[in-house]
């Protein structure tokens, strides 16, 4: 196996809290209740820290090294679909569009929340349910992104949850790598 440094302690606590603070607020939670709002502004400043981290952190944290092109996302499909086994040392293409998709979704639910505090937007029905919709949107997505890690782990043969606690890629000696 190969040991590539990948995730940081930044992104891996970051990731954690996030999962551990959505499933939280999403379920647990009463939606008028202190704790609820509170933990929303926790998420909302988590959100913010890593869009921060993004300009500012390492490359593997950095947007600019994982925002995906047009050709890359067609050629990971293509992988897929063909069964060719590449492995991507940071985030694969359709990984990165994920991350994006979860953290405009979650930062767009921090924002209809916050709404819903105004003098405004209090007792709007639309942002109410923009604000609901985007949490169901957001847990869907989780569970996809959650089903995706699990199958790539097991087409790649890269343990992807571990990666995301160790912040270490074990990589097979005989994969074919894309940086």
């Amino acid at each position: 196996m190969l040991h590539h440094r990948i995730w940081d302690p930044f992104l891996r606590v970051f990731h954690w809290a996030l999962v551990v603070g959505f499933i939280a607020n999403a379920l647990y939670t009463n939606p008028e209740g202190a704790l609820h709002h509170d933990l929303g502004y926790v998420l909302a400043a988590l959100i913010a820290l890593r869009l921060v981290w993004g300009v500012f952190g390492p490359r593997s944290a950095k947007f600019s090294s994982f925002i995906p092109s047009p050709a890359a996302l067609m050629g990971h499909l293509s992988d897929i679909a063909t069964g060719r086994k590449k492995v991507h040392l940071g985030h694969s293409p359709l990984g990165a569009l994920m991350i994006l998709n979860l953290l405009l979704s979650i930062a767009l639910i921090a924002v209809t929340g916050y709404m819903l505090t105004t003098d405004a937007y209090w007792g709007a029905g639309w942002v109410e349910s923009l604000h609901e919709t985007l949490v169901i949107w957001a847990g869907v997505s989780a569970g996809i992104h959650v089903g995706a890690v699990i199958w790539e782990s097991l087409r790649t043969g890269v343990n992807l949850p571990r990666a995301m606690i160790t912040g270490v890629k074990d990589i097979p000696q005989d994969a074919n790598i894309v940086p």
